[in-house]
């Protein structure tokens, strides 16, 4: 719908509509009543979650005999700070690309890393992960592609640090990498 401009008013109504309304009277400007002050902010999440800590503690959400200690990889470069090896350790860098080595064999994998790295290397990515599994139904040779994965990371000159990845990116089941720059 199209909007028109009003018409405009002759003096003949002008007239009419100011007999028919009378005297006007304008009222006296109020001022507006003040605003209510308004109530102090009360932190009630923070509340409820220190309230809830006690319990938590008491009640293990997980296993203790599932923790995986003395399994971790850790490998830092000559020359380079501790401080980069724990930043890597707490997850402080993003990973940027990742790859799954399950269900390969020693050789598949071997060739599978080389390749990943170097495709790595060329797009200028600096950090990876690698899952290459815990090994658990390896022979009693133990953990095949873990082993692997420790020993040509620590063999390449591109590698500055790796670390095995935090819980919620494969725990002891991977290892993030990261790269030379």
């Amino acid at each position: 719908m199209k909007h028109r401009p009003p018409a405009q008013v002759s003096d003949d109504d002008a007239r009419l509509f100011r007999e028919a309304i009378g005297e006007v009277k304008a009222f006296d400007p109020v001022a507006p009543p003040p605003a209510a002050p308004k109530p102090a902010p009360e932190p009630r999440m923070f509340e409820a979650d220190e309230a809830a800590v006690p319990g938590e503690l008491l009640d293990m959400a997980f296993d203790p005999t599932l923790l995986e200690v003395g399994e971790e990889l850790s490998y830092l470069r000559d020359g380079y700070p501790p401080k980069l090896l724990r930043q890597l350790k707490r997850g402080q860098f993003s990973v940027q690309d990742d790859i799954d080595l399950h269900q390969m064999n020693a050789a598949a994998a071997q060739a599978c890393i080389n390749d990943f790295l170097a495709e790595a290397k060329r797009r200028g990515i600096r950090c990876v992960r690698i899952v290459h599994g815990k090994g658990l139904r390896s022979r009693a040779a133990g953990p095949v592609l873990k082993v692997l994965t420790d020993r040509m990371l620590r063999r390449r000159d591109d590698v500055v640090a790796f670390a095995s990845a935090r819980p919620m990116q494969g725990g002891t089941g991977a290892v993030v990498v990261l790269l030379k720059g």
